[in-house]
């Protein structure tokens, strides 16, 4: 028991520093361009957030240690925060553009780095599969965000899909059966952050801008088309083998958001961007 303590309050100030080591990114933000309360308040709520959901889930999932790839997660989750911080403060004043792209850049470069890192030190879990995937996805929704405000309204579709699937997948649990591994689904979510990315930097002309965010939501549209009528053609099925626990891991089980996340890894379509 007294363990088991130790090993949680290991966890808990590995969270701790997260947060702080985003407040401290928020600061050095502030004073490079003046950052407006929207901006701050956004930032120290992800902050708060990211650090009160993490926390409990790491106390549910009784890890002995947080891990390099989690470490790795913690830091592109910095980088969001940051990110999420100048798009709210672009609705007060004009954003610095260069900052956002650069900030983005390292974090979808990122992206994948954490999978590799826990498989060569043999730390995949299923809780860092999952905060990966909710770093990802939140991110991307971030960036539908400041891209609507250059093309339309309609940009949030791409960044809302993921959390619109979540809450389908309450009413209509056969939505939460895992999918087979596709090469193509990941390439898909890989894309959306990239076209985002491209649009957001705003070095083409708008016709051009458009096509490439228009790309980037007809993939996406395809992406979970073709997994939502694989999962209804394959519901039955599904739903007999998920009976059997020796089917289906018990941590496949459960659907959520990033506000809920515990040790479980839903296997939501187009935004597995890399695999724990």
């Amino acid at each position: 028991m007294a363990l088991n303590n130790t090993y949680d309050a290991r966890l808990q100030q590995e969270t701790a520093v997260g947060a702080g080591v985003q407040i401290l990114l928020l600061a050095l933000l502030g004073t490079a361009i003046g950052m407006g309360p929207a901006g701050w308040l956004s930032g120290l709520v992800f902050a708060f957030a990211t650090w009160a959901v993490l926390s409990r889930a790491l106390h549910r999932s009784r890890l002995s240690s947080f891990g390099p790839a989690n470490r790795v997660t913690l830091g592109r989750a910095t980088l969001v925060g940051g990110v999420t911080a100048l798009v709210a403060d672009s609705f007060e004043s004009a954003p610095p553009v260069t900052l956002l792209v650069g900030l983005t850049a390292v974090a979808l470069l990122l992206d994948g780095v954490d999978g590799k890192v826990a498989r060569r030190t043999g730390t995949s879990s299923a809780l860092g599969a999952r905060f990966d995937m909710e770093v990802d996805a939140f991110l991307i929704l971030v960036l539908s965000v400041y891209v609507s405000t250059q093309l339309g309204p309609w940009v949030l579709l791409i960044g809302g899909m993921r959390y619109a699937f979540v809450a389908a997948a309450r009413v209509a649990p056969w939505l939460n059966a895992p999918l087979p591994e596709s090469f193509a689904r990941k390439t898909v979510a890989a894309l959306q952050g990239v076209c985002l990315l491209l649009a957001g930097a705003d070095l083409l002309p708008r016709a051009a801008n458009l096509a490439v965010v228009l790309l980037a939501l007809g993939s996406l549209v395809w992406s979970f088309g073709r997994d939502v009528l694989w999962l209804w053609r394959n519901a039955g099925t599904v739903a007999e083998g998920l009976l059997s626990e020796e089917t289906v891991p018990e941590e496949l089980l459960s659907q959520g958001t990033m506000a809920e996340m515990t040790v479980a890894e839903p296997m939501v379509p187009a935004l597995e961007l890399a695999t724990r």
